[in-house]
């Protein structure tokens, strides 16, 4: 069956965590050029566009193969702007440039340079089979809401965030939880036009392993992939 998929790389200009971190040199690369090289690896795309707010970070990606610039507009540029509406306003300008209709968009972000252009591959397989209307990536949860991790109710009492009929002694026997690590998001079109969460009846879970979900989002985050990135490089 022949289809259509889009690529999105959403990267805004201001950052608090790490300042110009969509550009910033790591290990001898900017960091949006790892998600644009992973993406074109797969093959899977008809074009590779980016939503930017800044002349900096359009200039690098178009270097690196990042084929149209479409420009955010300012109310999808802030701090608080919410993911979803970003996406769909790329994807939108992606059809009226291209004139066409796509029937699948995945949105890779750029912090998440330790994945492997098999995820982006994998992911997308997954999605077909099942039937998925959209798809998530996450990993393995460190803390369990039903043994570990803990919440402040309103009287100051410490409690579980979860709760089971049954106690749990060991962590290995809660139910099992997942991360989000913002890496990869899949829809189809429809369900990208017309929902606003990402959490719906059909939505998919591809699972990556710990070492390749880190996202980052602060100076020790760059530190930690920075050190891994240059440990794969070597093996």
């Amino acid at each position: 069956m022949k289809y259509s998929v889009l690529c999105t790389i959403c990267a805004r200009g201001g950052s608090k965590g790490v300042n110009n971190k969509n550009i910033k040199v790591i290990n001898n690369k900017p960091l949006i050029a790892y998600t644009i090289e992973q993406a074109k690896q797969t093959g899977l795309f008809e074009h590779i566009v980016i939503s930017t707010d800044s002349d900096k970070i359009a200039k690098c990606a178009v270097s690196y193969g990042g084929e149209v610039i479409f420009n955010r507009p300012e109310e999808l540029a802030t701090d608080t702007a919410p993911k979803i509406p970003v996406i769909r306003h790329a994807f939108l300008e992606a059809e009226k440039y291209y004139t066409k209709k796509f029937d699948y968009l995945i949105d890779l972000d750029a912090t998440s340079p330790l994945r492997l252009s098999d995820d982006i591959t994998n992911a997308f397989t997954q999605f077909l089979r099942n039937g998925n209307e959209n798809l998530i990536t996450a990993m393995p949860a460190r803390r369990s809401p039903y043994f570990n991790m803990v919440e402040i109710s309103d009287n100051g009492t410490v409690q579980l965030s979860k709760k089971l009929d049954k106690s749990i002694v060991r962590r290995q026997d809660a139910p099992k939880c997942y991360d989000m690590n913002a890496s990869i998001y899949i829809w189809k079109r429809d369900v990208i036009l017309n929902n606003d969460s990402i959490f719906l009846d059909k939505t998919g879970l591809y699972i990556m392993p710990e070492e390749r979900s880190i996202d980052i989002d602060s100076e020790l985050d760059f530190e930690f992939v920075e050190f891994l990135l240059g440990k794969n490089k070597g093996k």
